[in-house]
């Protein structure tokens, strides 16, 4: 599921890239659904294909840089996230922004409205994987 692309994508603050689970698109027994029942869910799943790096928080141990220092110091530090690449998660449909990145749909949602996260390992003992 990693994006295979020339170009770097970098999410911002608690930002999570969704691939969605096409998966739910259809019925246990293989018929698709059409896209106005899609839509009328509002709870929505996908597979996390990238995580932004946290909560930004201001660094405790920052100090004005002294002039004869060469290790730059960041005025930054991240509350890094719950979710990790690769989790299935369980998101509000409304809160989701659908974009496009070359030819394939993903969603953008924010860490807080993140419903419940499932890990890869968890996944195969449910027999979702």
């Amino acid at each position: 599921m990693p994006i295979s692309s020339k170009k770097k994508v970098i999410l911002v603050g608690d930002r999570v890239l969704i691939e969605p689970d096409r998966d739910q698109e259809k019925t246990p027994h293989g018929l698709y659904l059409p896209p106005g029942v899609k839509e009328k869910e509002k709870v929505q799943a996908g597979y996390i294909v990238k995580i932004g790096p946290g909560y930004p928080v201001v660094n405790p141990n920052f100090m004005e840089q002294e002039s004869w220092s060469t290790t730059p110091r960041d005025p930054v530090k991240y509350i890094p996230l719950q979710a990790e690449e690769g989790d299935y998660a369980l998101f509000l449909r409304d809160n989701a922004i659908e974009i496009e990145f070359e030819g394939k749909q993903y969603l953008i949602i924010q860490q807080s409205h993140l419903l419940m996260i499932i890990r890869p390992d968890t996944l195969s003992q449910l027999g979702l994987a």
